[in-house]
Order: C-alpha cells, then sequence, then structure tokens
C-alpha cells in the first residue's frame, strides 16, 4: 500500500497554487477519490476557485476540508500567510461517503440524521462552523446517539469567513466525510493542560457560572489549588488557569479543557465556557509547556505500538489554536515530534477553533488520526 499523494503550495497566485499542487501530486492513481484540502484563510478568496480547479484536473476526486488560522502540511506549520495542503486517498467507494448538516431551531426537535440510521458509519472525520448558533448542541446531542461514529475533526478558524470544503466552497453547518468497516485507521488524542488538584464534585451551578464546589464557594478552592502567586493576582490566570470536566465513565481520567471567561472577587462566583450541571465532576488545569510536550510523545509511543510495524498511507491532524507556536515553539515543533516518532508520512490538518475527540468538543488538544 502506497502512501497518500500530497501537496503544499503556499502564495496567493491561483495558477502559481494550481500549477505547484498538479506538479506534486501528479498522476494519481486509478482509485484515487478523496481528497483532503486544508488552507489558510489568507486564501479564502482563492479558495471557490482552487477547489473547482482541483475537480477539474481530478474529476474522479471528492473533496473535504477546511480554512484555518494555520494549517498543518507534513512536519510543517504554516501560519499567517497564504497556504494550501492537500492530500489525496484511495478508499473503497461502498466504504465512504460526504457529509452534510446545517443544523437549524432547537436541538431537541431533532431528529436523528437520515445518514446515522441508513449508512451505519464507524468513524467521521467532520468539520463544523463557529458562527452557526446551534453547531456545538448538535455535536452534543450527536455525541449522545448509541449508534454515532467515532467522530474526529475540528472547527473552522478563520478570521473571516467560516468556510468549509466539500466538493465545492460551503459555510454555516457542518460537513465531512463517513468512513465504513473496511477504512483501516487508528486514532488518538493529547491534552495541553495539565490537573493542579484532585476531581471535585460541583454543589451549585447557574448555566455556566460555578457558583460553590464541594460546599464551598468555587474561587476559594480555585485559589487554593492554583498557589499563593496566582491568587494574589487574578489576572495572571487568566490564559493558565482552567477548568475540566472530566468525561464520565473514561477509563483513561480524560477531561474537557474550557476556559475562565470571568471572575467575581465578592461573591467567589466563577463563569466558565460551558454549560455546567450540579453534581457533575470539575477539576482545575494549568496550560503547561512541559506537561503538552510529555503527553505529546505519550500519544504518538501509545500509536507506534498500535502500528505494529504497518505503514502510514496518509495523517489528518487537528490541533488547537493555542498550540502549535505558542506552546511547543515557533519552528514547528509539535508537528517534529511527530515526524521523528512516526516517521516522515503525508499528513495534512488545520489549528482549529475548537478540535472534535470521539463526538466531544476539546480545547488546547490535538488529534491525530492515520490512515493505514
Amino acid at each position: 500500500m502506497k502512501p497518500f499523494p500530497f501537496a503544499l503550495a503556499q502564495g496567493e497566485n491561483l495558477e502559481d497554487l494550481l500549477d505547484s499542487c498538479l506538479a506534486q501530486l501528479g498522476s494519481l492513481p486509478a482509485d484515487a477519490n478523496l481528497g483532503f484540502l486544508y488552507a489558510t484563510d489568507q486564501l479564502a478568496r482563492q479558495l471557490a476557485d482552487l477547489v473547482s480547479a482541483l475537480r477539474q484536473a481530478y474529476p474522479r476526486v471528492h473533496w473535504v476540508g477546511t480554512l484555518g488560522g494555520g494549517i498543518c502540511a507534513g512536519s510543517q506549520e504554516i501560519y499567517e500567510t497564504a497556504a494550501v495542503a492537500v492530500m489525496v486517498g484511495s478508499f473503497p467507494v461502498a466504504n465512504f461517503g460526504l457529509l452534510r448538516e446545517t443544523p437549524r431551531g432547537p436541538v431537541s426537535r431533532m431528529d436523528p440524521p437520515a445518514w446515522l440510521l441508513d449508512a451505519e458509519p464507524l468513524f467521521a472525520l467532520l468539520h463544523a462552523d463557529p458562527s452557526n448558533p446551534e453547531t456545538a448542541a448538535w455535536l452534543q446531542t450527536l455525541a449522545q446517539h448509541p449508534d454515532r461514529p467515532f467522530i474526529n475533526g475540528g472547527i473552522t478558524s478563520s478570521q473571516g469567513a467560516q468556510l468549509q470544503v466539500f466538493d465545492g466552497v460551503i459555510s454555516g453547518g457542518i460537513s465531512g466525510v463517513l468512513f465504513g468497516s473496511e477504512v483501516e485507521l487508528i486514532t488518538d488524542h493529547t491534552q495541553g493542560c495539565s490537573p493542579i488538584g484532585p476531581v471535585h464534585q460541583l454543589s451549585r451551578s447557574d448555566e455556566n457560572l460555578l457558583i460553590s464546589i464541594d460546599e464551598r464557594p468555587a474561587l476559594e478552592v480555585m485559589r487554593e489549588e492554583m498557589g499563593e502567586v496566582l491568587s494574589r493576582d487574578l489576572q495572571r490566570a487568566g490564559g493558565y488557569i482552567f477548568a475540566a470536566l472530566p468525561i464520565s465513565g473514561s477509563d483513561s481520567g480524560d477531561y474537557l479543557v474550557r476556559n475562565l471567561i470571568g471572575i467575581d472577587e465578592a461573591s467567589g462566583v466563577i463563569a466558565v465556557g460551558d454549560y455546567l450541571q450540579d453534581q457533575q465532576q470539575i477539576m482545575f488545569c494549568r496550560r503547561d509547556g512541559n506537561s503538552a510536550r510529555q503527553d505529546m510523545q505519550h500519544m504518538l509511543d501509545r500509536l507506534k505500538r498500535r502500528l505494529i510495524g504497518r505503514q502510514i498511507r496518509g495523517g489528518i491532524y487537528v490541533s488547537c489554536l493555542g498550540r502549535g507556536r505558542y506552546q511547543f515553539g515557533p519552528d514547528s515543533e509539535e508537528l517534529g515530534m511527530i515526524s521523528a516518532s512516526l516517521g516522515p508520512f503525508p499528513l495534512v490538518g488545520f489549528f482549529a477553533n475548537g478540535e472534535l475527540y470521539n463526538g466531544r468538543i476539546y480545547g488546547y488538544t490535538g488529534v491525530l488520526t492515520l490512515f493505514l
């Protein structure tokens, strides 16, 4: 099984971008049928024409992807410059299909998507539009469906139009691709924040307001755990201390990181970037470059053991905008860890406004999917 054809092109001139992609991709294998395309948001205006030109050049290939505040291409992280990364895979025709959903109205009234009932997919790679207010609720509802596939992906992170690639260019909803049982892949994720204290019980909340923990004021508990220096200057805790919501039933101690968006020192109430429920578990964590590198290496070691000598044909990596250059360093160190551990292989992806792993929306996380 050969590696998937792969290309990286940079610059704003459409003809030059297309020529570079075509030269690198070359004549595709006869069974090539699904392309993954990730572009920086500097290419938003050229994206539709670029996708159209690629479809004309390779009429048998379907295309999925999105814009990102940065993109992944092999072992390179690319930010703040016009660039596109493309990878074209070969999959059994009966074992993949494109998906598009545009959530509207109250999610409680949504019926299960027809594709979930008909296709019975095992894995999905989805891209979601953050400008649709129903996106998060739709994903959360889907995650609770007993027959849902294992869902990875990410939320578009453009500074302008939130565009996705779906055999053309679309916006406003969720799109991607479903895979059946004959598509061989492995996947894992890595956290960018580490706990600073034990798991607590949320005693009282109001929507996204964290009022009391273990029958104590929430701020009192957080101050106790984050230490004396930060407790004296709560402004310094912003972007460093976060709430973490343990995932019920996880056998690995997994958790969802959520931003702290406000603190009322007088009442001891903390505002969190998610809706909360009384009696759920909660803890606090810190953003830590060293622990992020350690957890990244642990993920890569787990994947390497699962490979059992099999060749990686191609990979999709979705990382958080807060990782990459901000947490690992300016010289593509995050992607460099992947190639150092698993060897060189075709890889594309983007830095997202939220990462999807097993149907849940994460933050400060890296999600790696490997096609074998």
